[in-house]
């Protein structure tokens, strides 16, 4: 029976690829103004020119320093960043006839395999800004089988919102969160902004895996199926930082801050101690848990008292899941004591690069080597340079990537996770693949 169903999904996969294939050959719909100039690159097909001519995947990812440095010079030059933007009207009117927009995107549609479609994830996608990195991250981990909720901040641009909605509307697996709120940096509302899609997630028909939450300038470092057998492999745990709160941010939780036009502020009291003696533990905004992590977010009283407590702290996400994964009886979490914290190099759940960790290579106090791009308040946003090292870390996504400030970054990346998708489906000729060669990936053709 398993051997029938597997024969059908391939000969339905097979088809629908050269459907694909066909149907990519009719470029993008006319739309009141021509898109083949402006991103033609942004396609993902060997017949697109520009792309090549602009800049050379093969060797970035290789990391040869000619090809890293003439993208560095590319991506500075006006005219060129310029001319790969895609303004927010364009999905708003791309989006009015979804079968093309998806067609012309080149989203995938159908599952890839009987082992991703009994696999699903739920994505959480906290946004408030740059709706063309958020869909190209969209477009990144998009599958059928897999559910995925939208929180876009109130305080958004006036373009920003319908543009998402836009897209979304496309797509009966993505939806915008039942009650967005206001972010504000550093303070409680971005941590609500999360709760509500946990719920809304966990609340669907869809009975999902694992729950990994993101932001707008994430992006993929895994395919899909890659990703699916990393959690596979995790055995019902979890993967965040978790580790003991350092005496430098113990001001964080022992003063009582508020929202003030805007703005966080301490509030000039001091708080009380933390509900059943939990004790606080350091983390970050992002991690990769288990259905039953997300269960106890929402039903689990000891949670529900350390979220009340939580809410006039300051920058509540970097501490509040690391916390959560160490309350025993919690699924897929870890004993308190300090034997078993995590770091976020270790977890997987997301790479990101401090710019007081950064340093030259073989330095042996840097965590990880200079960032290749800019930095935006100390966290690197990534340049082409960095893709190299970037797909050499086990990782499932990485944090911060901006098709504004190097979208040559972007475009590289997603082609190589585009070009490695298809290929995985065709076992024989993937297990034979070295998947640091991108050259190599290229000249497939499926």
């Amino acid at each position: 029976m398993k051997l029938l169903k597997r024969g059908r999904l391939l000969l339905k996969l097979t088809v629908a690829l050269g459907f694909l294939g066909i149907l990519s050959l009719l470029g993008l719909p006319k739309i009141g103004w021509d898109p083949t100039y402006r991103f033609s690159w942004l396609e993902y097909t060997d017949a697109d020119d520009l792309p090549e001519k602009v800049c050379n995947c093969s060797a970035i990812l290789l990391g040869e320093s000619e090809a890293v440095e003439q993208a560095k010079i590319l991506t500075i030059t006006k005219d060129f960043r310029k001319s790969v933007q895609i303004p927010d009207e364009y999905y708003i009117n791309a989006t009015q006839d979804c079968r093309k927009f998806k067609l012309s995107r080149k989203y995938l549609t159908f599952p890839l395999s009987q082992e991703e479609e009994e696999f699903p994830l739920a994505f959480s996608m906290v946004v408030h800004h740059k709706v063309q990195t958020f869909e190209r991250l969209l477009r990144a981990i998009y599958a059928p089988q897999n559910i995925y909720c939208v929180h876009v901040d109130n305080k958004s641009e006036a373009s920003v919102f319908p543009a998402i909605s836009a897209i979304t509307s496309c797509f009966p697996n993505v939806f915008l969160v039942s009650k967005a709120v206001n972010v504000v940096y550093a303070a409680w509302p971005r941590v609500q902004a999360d709760l509500n899609c946990m719920a809304d997630l966990y609340n669907a028909k869809t009975k999902w895996k694992y729950f990994i939450n993101l932001c707008g300038q994430d992006f993929p470092l895994k395919t899909n199926l890659e990703i699916v057998r990393a959690l596979h492999s995790l055995k019902g745990s979890n993967s965040l930082e978790s580790e003991k709160l350092p005496g430098e941010k113990q001001w964080r939780v022992s003063n009582v801050y508020q929202i003030v036009d805007g703005k966080i502020q301490e509030k000039g009291k001091t708080k009380k101690p933390p509900p059943f003696n939990l004790p606080i533990m350091s983390g970050n905004a992002y991690i990769v848990v288990n259905r039953g992590y997300i269960r106890s977010v929402l039903e689990d009283k000891r949670v529900l008292a350390l979220i009340e407590w939580a809410k006039d702290t300051y920058s509540p996400d970097e501490f509040i899941w690391a916390t959560i994964q160490r309350i025993p009886g919690v699924p897929g979490s870890t004993m308190p004591n300090r034997k078993y914290d995590m770091t976020d190099i270790n977890a997987i759940a997301r790479l990101v690069k401090w710019q007081s960790h950064e340093g030259p290579l073989g330095s042996l106090e840097a965590v990880y080597p200079v960032c290749q791009g800019n930095h935006v308040r100390s966290i690197c946003v990534y340049g082409a340079g960095d893709l190299q090292w970037l797909l050499k870390q086990h990782h499932l996504f990485a944090n911060k990537f901006d098709t504004e400030t190097d979208p040559i970054a972007v475009y590289c990346l997603e082609k190589y996770l585009r070009q490695k998708t298809l290929l995985a489906t065709n076992p024989e000729r993937y297990r034979r693949i070295d998947h640091n060669l991108f050259n190599y990936l290229l000249q497939q053709i499926i």
